[in-house]
């Protein structure tokens, strides 16, 4: 036994000498962003249980290492913790990079909240998911007017579409999860087809001064991000349901996200919403109800370095449009004018009839993105869109329910985008689009075909760059250059090319002659230059200003080039023009901030001139087999958009507050020297609230909004022979509403169900006073009054 002990000893002896364990391990810790040295961080190897850390240079040394594999843990604060696995073999060296900005990667609640702006010098605004959550049951439209200085254009209650300083549709932007929406925009009683559910926070960004989301954006871009995901392993989401008084519908809606460490992720979300007919305080608004479903599905791979996401969403609307709206001719309009109430007054129901949209949108989106040392990060992104429109007259016979209206449009995007971020004071973003659009407008519908066939070719260019010439003063400056290319087949009646003079002007258009009418083929081609440039000074720690300049040109859509007949859902016969040429748009402005103690005021200023502005207004009567009806033509002017929006809060003590926001847009058609059309009024909205975390976290808020009569507008009065009367009767299509005063109340609380699930339960109040009113800018307040009071009781589960 003894000799055994001895030859074991021998062995043992002759392996620890055998090994090497005098081989240095050295290298540096660099900044992933711009490759400078990372001070301080923590060097640690698991297997021999050492630490070291780098010093000012960012270098590091371990000695009397064997020749062995190794794990390396390197830690510092505010960056992410890297593992890295190195085998020993000799004198060893090694870079190893970590993020020093992580902190905006994992910038992560279970809300999953991004608190972040695009812009450092627009006049931008941030709705947080709060926000977004408490209008879950209403649209995009409804929660975009808690921001000063955005109002809507609506048709009823139920298509609500986004005012930015008095601009609207084709000239607003809105992308959703990084897609442009091309959903017929141009239609003012089309809405943006979005589920608001899906977003976890919604940027507003004034003005054409976000040059990567486009150059035609005259009136601003919508931004409408996903929650963020978080580095970790979770299970978290959201459930959200709410039922109300008017419409005496309900809403839900659902998420859940699955996250895992190491990157990899998968969410999925779905929401519906169902509401019979709408009231005003003295009578039910048949045919006003909505049924919304929709879902999304997404995941990928996501580290700081690289990664992918995979995402699609589908939403089905049908909603209905106040039957009472639906005009035979221009003597119901002259009646519904003059009644005080709807024509078509029947019992409540969920039935939705015609008059109706049917509206389908599908979005698919493939992106991937990987970051290079020391230089920036690369984005590569593919897009695909399916809207299928269906607008729905009252027919009789065997087309009762036949569409109207049937457009299918169908849009392919590419594009890549470079962001060059290795020095911390300059950035460079430089992008490249391209995009396919084909639209389709089915012939078996029985009717003349508003819109026409039509491919749709875009290529797009653009470079920004943001400076720090220190920590007060941030500058932009943007270029951008679009090509658009529209190639049209449109069926004209011949009566109608001569009449617009289309037979001089327009002769080679002409492909087929088929006596009554004419099969046209119309190519055109714009090339369009935009610019920005902005500057942000932070005076000191209480005051700072913002002054940009955005350049932008918007090409006509297919509604204002080749619309021609009548618009059912509209009721009005509305005239395209091919002469029309692009809107270009100079505008400047202004934003002074000041924020001091419990204090916080915001003034922000424009003014916005816009030449060959494109607008449609009633230019007559023409008659047709169904009657007469008001003709909408579009024409072009030189137009000038100027006003003020301010946003004040004062914090009384940690408990009570007020809030202040007003908003005054004009606009002159300075060609005409008078008003331009559809321009919103003043507004002032005051709220005063009271918070307590200690009441199970209370939170109450009475807001009073005053909307102001609209005294300036265009005399687009016309006067029409009606035949039952034998006489010439004014049609008031002009005059505005008057002014109204409403109040709202909201309160919530909120109960802690466990570590990490809590309940918030709300109430919403609008119109608490049931007040008779009408929205100036409502298609339908000549036929019936705005929404009486709503009582609606939400319930959110955060888990």
């Amino acid at each position: 036994m003894k000799y055994y002990i001895m030859i074991l000893c021998c062995c043992i002896f002759s392996w620890s000498q055998s090994q090497n364990c005098s081989a240095t391990l050295s290298g540096k810790v660099l900044d992933f962003h711009d490759g400078s040295p990372i001070t301080n961080a923590t060097i640690f190897i698991e297997s021999l249980n050492k630490y070291t850390t780098t010093d000012v240079d960012g270098q590091f040394s371990v000695t009397a290492l064997c020749n062995v594999p190794i794990v390396i843990v390197v830690s510092h604060l505010a960056c992410e913790t890297k593992t890295v696995n190195i085998t020993i073999e000799g004198d060893t060296f090694i870079d190893i990079t970590l993020e020093h900005h992580i902190e905006e990667l994992n910038e992560v609640t279970v809300a999953g909240v991004s608190n972040t702006k695009v812009t450092r010098t627009a006049q931008e605004t941030l709705l947080k998911t709060e926000t977004i959550d408490r209008f879950s049951a209403l649209n995009l439209g409804d929660a975009l007017k808690q921001i000063s200085g955005v109002s809507s254009i609506n048709t009823g209650n139920s298509i609500v579409k986004p005012v930015i300083n008095g601009l609207h549709s084709s000239r607003i932007i809105v992308m959703t999860n990084g897609v442009r929406l091309q959903d017929q925009q141009w239609g003012i009683e089309h809405a943006p087809n979005i589920d608001l559910n899906t977003a976890g926070s919604i940027n507003v960004i004034k003005g054409a001064n976000a040059l990567a989301y486009g150059g035609d954006a005259i009136g601003g871009v919508i931004i409408l991000k996903p929650s963020k995901i978080s580095l970790k392993d979770s299970l978290y989401g959201k459930t959200i349901l709410s039922g109300q008084t008017n419409g005496r519908g309900y809403n839900a809606n659902t998420s859940l996200t699955k996250t895992y460490k190491k990157g990899w992720y998968v969410g999925a979300q779905a929401s519906v919403k169902r509401f019979g007919d709408f009231e005003t305080p003295d009578y039910s608004l048949t045919n006003s109800g909505l049924n919304t479903k929709g879902f999304s599905v997404n995941g990928g791979f996501k580290t700081f370095e690289k990664g992918f996401n995979v995402y699609y969403s589908h939403l089905d609307n049908e909603i209905a449009i106040l039957r009472a709206s639906h005009i035979g001719n221009i003597e119901d309009l002259v009646n519904a004018i003059n009644s005080q109430q709807p024509s078509v007054i029947e019992d409540f129901s969920y039935d939705i009839n015609a008059p109706k949209q049917d509206v389908t949108h599908h979005v698919f989106k493939t992106e991937f993105y990987k970051r290079f040392k020391t230089f920036g990060r690369v984005d590569l992104q593919y897009d695909y869109q399916n809207n299928q429109r269906l607008e729905y007259d009252i027919r009789v016979g065997d087309d009762r329910d036949t569409p109207a209206i049937d457009l299918t449009l169908k849009t392919h995007t590419l594009k890549t985008t470079v962001k060059l971020d290795s020095n911390s004071n300059i950035t460079y973003n430089f992008g490249v689009n391209a995009g396919y659009q084909n639209n389709f407008a089915n012939p078996k519908t029985g009717v003349r075909r508003l819109i026409p066939d039509y491919d749709k070719y875009d290529l797009g260019a653009f470079a920004i760059s943001n400076i720090r010439l220190n920590n007060a003063i941030h500058m932009d400056f943007g270029l951008r250059y679009d090509y658009n290319k529209i190639d049209a087949k449109k069926f004209y009646i011949t009566s109608r090319w001569n009449e617009r003079n289309y037979d001089t002007d327009f002769a080679d258009l002409v492909i087929d002659d088929l006596g009554t009418q004419l099969l046209t083929n119309p190519v055109f081609e714009y090339s369009n230059i935009s610019a920005s440039a902005g500057i942000a000074y932070q005076l000191d720690t209480h005051n700072s200003f913002i002054f940009n300049y955005g350049l932008s040109n918007r090409a006509p859509n297919p509604s204002e080039l080749f619309s021609d007949g009548l618009h059912h859902s509209a009721a009005r016969i509305e005239l395209g023009d091919l002469r029309l040429k692009q809107e270009t748009s100079n505008r400047v402005s202004g934003t002074y901030n000041y924020t001091k103690n419990d204090l916080s005021l915001n003034f922000e200023a424009f003014y916005n001139h816009i030449k060959d502005y494109i607008f449609i207004e009633p230019t007559g009567t023409e008659t047709s087999i169904r009657g007469a009806f008001p003709v909408w033509s579009y024409n072009q002017t030189n137009a000038a958009i100027y006003g003020l929006d301010i946003t004040a809060n004062y914090n009384f003590n940690d408990q009570w507050f007020l809030k202040h926001k007003s908003s005054i847009t004009k606009g002159k058609d300075i060609s005409q020297d008078r008003a331009l059309i559809d321009m919103p009024s003043l507004k002032t909205v005051n709220s005063i609230g009271y918070s307590n975390p200690k009441w199970l976290k209370l939170k109450t808020e009475l807001q009073s909004e005053l909307v102001f009569r609209q005294n300036d507008y265009p005399n687009n009065n016309f006067e029409v022979f009606i035949p039952t009367t034998q006489q010439m009767v004014l049609v008031d299509v002009s005059t505005t509403p008057p002014t109204y005063h409403l109040l709202h109340l909201q309160s919530n609380i909120t109960l802690d169900l466990s570590k990490k699930t809590d309940l918030n339960i709300g109430l919403n109040i609008t119109n608490v006073l049931n007040t008779n009113y009408r929205e100036n800018l409502n298609r339908l307040r000549y036929f019936a009054d705005d929404l009486g009071r709503n009582i609606m009781l939400q319930l959110k589960l955060n888990y």
